[in-house]
């Protein structure tokens, strides 16, 4: 038995686009990646003034394809920050996986945020460059349908990394008409898309090709060249079984653009633009096969998953310059794997003692086979010395189940517990190091959602998530770097408690509005530091913050967003140092316009903001705050072509997108010096678009 909540799509493209964005959910939850049926089925017939879907959370959302398609992005990266608070940047060549802020972390490449792709995860543990490196260069924006997001550690799905938030991108099946896009703009920018799908019987086969290439503002071009395809054959059955294989291919390489000391620029001796070690350098490559399947089975619902990848990074950086006066300080980070998994999931409703009730179970198994993750010495990419170099293979098992009941008609909850394994193998060069060591964790989860009344639902949760570290961290024992001083290991999985109070209501005329507060401890903020090849120990830790998300339909044509987001991130064990986390940043700020006249014009402005953030533990050093604006108008010619130009940044802001802290010696220098490094954001840039359906 289910209950409806009654909702009306609006007419107006636009007008859709606002139920998608911001903070509200559809009656959609997660078996891991896997869409499952919820207590509460939206029906197409209420108002934008009415509440949709059944969240366990204020904090979790999907937006759709008409709002992606309406959001100027620099970066394939940048697509992310439809979530919420999330601020994605870079630091180096626009190759590399991108750096991700959220909720007071500093989430380096991806930790502590699940990502996945059709429920195919992205994030590789025990990676040659940080844990749960995320790099979804592989994307091609134009074939994706929707966004899916949920923050904090209340949902039984979601297992390693997902202690901040966790993110599925989700593609099409289909398309209505073939279509090509064609992209120029400055800095050599060049960009081309073909994709189209075709029925095969009552399948349909979805094909899609991207090529990319440019240069950058950079000194030194980038010569970033980005090759992608994806093809995908879905079947659905009169019964109403689904299916569908996925096959995708991603290629890259570029010269990196790596952080800069402040001082060379401050005296003259280098552009903001500027790179010291001009053969910095990298190439990656992902290609993956997938299978998803959905049936009705013992009176629910069945899915299933399985996936299958073959990956390599190949990196080339240098960060501290020339400590080392003859040969300098670059290093080679590689990262080669297979990467096998799958998972299945189960869901049905049923009545018990008169309450409607919603059973979901399910099983996820994951296999990384790292034939080689190794860190080595080089001089203009040529290698002279190994660091370390090792075969790894961990393993991970995860089993959840969840109930939810609805008590009554403003009541309802849902209890979750999952239960995670990993094993770990590590094959070390040097034989100290080599080892195997496996851990467990339980994760209870509740949500207690109230309402709604006079439009507005309350939402409490409480639940544990977690992170693993670095397999290689687990069976150290001496510093790589020297093969004699002790280290030691590093626990596998790092708990963390999250509780978030919040609310959302459609009270306001056309406007909808959610609030939480939220809190997340973490036991320990161990990590492997891939750029020294050791692990360092850090001290446990406490964030809290308030998030706020406004979505205002003033006009059919017209819709104005705003997200905010306030936390303090601090170690709360003592220690001298002080008590910050260095690169928390403490506040983001975004505001949106989106315009979507019957005339044919379209476009939109928004304005991001992310604050200032301590980069070092007591605080005595601190990175500025930056602020962008990006600016997109265009027309539809009929329904079959569009023009458009964009303008990023359009007040030319000379911030940063990134900033660090700590030691570097330049050429000619006799010590090691501290000093803020940074990496500018691109200057005033314009690029056109025009796209075709036939």
């Amino acid at each position: 038995m289910t209950h409806s909540t009654i909702v009306t799509l609006p007419s107006s493209r636009l007008a859709r686009r606002a139920l998608c964005l911001g903070a509200l959910a559809t009656s959609v939850a997660w078996a891991g990646g896997v869409p499952t049926t919820v207590l509460e089925e939206v029906v197409v017939s209420g108002s934008l003034g009415k509440l949709q879907g059944a969240p366990l959370s204020a904090n979790q959302g999907v937006v759709g394809q008409d709002q992606l398609e309406m959001r100027p992005v620099l970066r394939t990266g940048e697509l992310l920050e439809v979530v919420p608070g999330l601020i994605v940047t870079q630091h180096s060549g626009d190759g590399k996986a991108n750096q991700y802020f959220l909720r007071g972390f500093n989430l380096d490449h991806g930790t502590d945020l699940a990502t996945s792709v059709d429920g195919v995860p992205v994030n590789m543990p025990t990676h040659g460059h940080g844990q749960g490196y995320t790099d979804i260069n592989f994307v091609i924006p134009e074939l994706l349908q929707s966004i899916e997001y949920r923050k904090g550690t209340y949902y039984a799905g979601m297992g390693n990394f997902s202690a901040a938030g966790a993110v599925d991108m989700r593609y099409r099946h289909s398309l209505d008409a073939p279509l090509v896009v064609l992209e120029a703009g400055q800095d050599d920018y060049a960009r081309g898309v073909a994709a189209g799908s075709a029925e095969m019987g009552d399948a349909v086969l979805l094909m899609g090709l991207e090529y990319a290439h440019i240069d950058g503002p950079w000194d030194l071009p980038e010569n970033y060249r980005k090759r992608n395809g994806l093809l995908r054959y879905s079947r659905q059955t009169d019964g109403g079984a689904q299916f569908s294989v996925t096959a995708q291919g991603y290629e890259g390489d570029w010269r990196s653009t790596d952080q800069i000391p402040q001082r060379a620029v401050a005296a003259g001796e280098l552009d903001r633009f500027g790179t010291i070690d001009t053969t910095d350098a990298g190439s990656s490559h992902r290609y993956s096969l997938s299978a998803d399947w959905s049936a009705a089975l013992g009176g629910g619902r069945s899915k299933g998953l399985l996936y299958a990848i073959d990956y390599d990074l190949d990196l080339f950086s240098n960060f501290t310059y020339f400590t080392d006066p003859v040969n300098g300080d670059q290093f080679e980070q590689v990262d080669q794997r297979r990467v096998y998994g799958g998972e299945w999931s189960w869901a049905r409703s049923f009545d018990a003692f008169g309450r409607p009730q919603e059973f979901l179970t399910g099983i996820q198994v994951r296999r990384d086979d790292i034939g080689r993750v190794g860190l080595y010495r080089t001089l203009a990419r040529e290698r002279f010395e190994t660091i370390r170099e090792d075969a790894v293979r961990q393993t991970s098992y995860g089993v959840y189940a969840s109930v939810g009941t609805r008590w009554t008609e403003w009541a309802r909850t849902t209890i979750g517990l999952r239960a995670d394994r990993f094993d770990f193998d590590v094959d070390a060069q040097l034989a100290a190091n080599s080892g195997r060591d496996n851990d467990s964790i339980a994760s209870p989860k509740f949500s207690l959602v109230l309402g709604p009344w006079e439009k507005t639902e309350l939402f409490f949760d409480v639940g544990k998530g977690f992170h693993s570290n670095d397999a290689r961290g687990t069976t150290i024992s001496v510093d790589p770097t020297d093969g004699v001083t002790p280290v030691d290991p590093v626990d596998p999985l790092v708990a963390g408690l999250g509780l978030d109070v919040g609310l959302r209501t459609a009270l306001i005329p056309n406007a909808q509005v959610t609030l939480s507060l939220w809190n997340l401890k973490l036991d320990s903020e161990l990590l492997f530091i891939g750029d020294a090849g050791t692990t360092e120990p850090s001290r446990a830790s406490e964030r809290r913050g308030i998030e706020a998300a406004v979505i205002w339909n003033p006009l059919a044509w017209l819709i104005v967003d705003a997200d905010l987001a306030w936390s303090r991130a601090r170690f709360t064990d003592y220690d001298p140092a002080g008590d910050r986390i260095p690169g928390a940043v403490e506040n983001v700020a975004s505001v949106g316009v989106a315009i979507d006249h019957p005339s044919g014009w379209f476009g939109g402005a928004r304005f991001r903001h992310f604050g200032e953030a301590s980069l070092v533990e007591d605080d005595s050093v601190r990175s500025e705050p930056t602020t962008l604006v990006n600016l997109e108008a265009g027309y539809r010619f009929s329904n079959r072509y569009r023009l458009s130009a964009a303008v990023y940044n359009v007040f030319d802001s000379d911030d940063n997108d990134i900033t660090y802290y700590y030691e570097s010696q330049l050429a000619g220098e006799t010590q090691p010096v501290e000093d803020i490094h940074f990496h500018p954001v691109e200057p005033r840039t314009l690029r056109v678009s025009l796209s075709a359906k036939f």
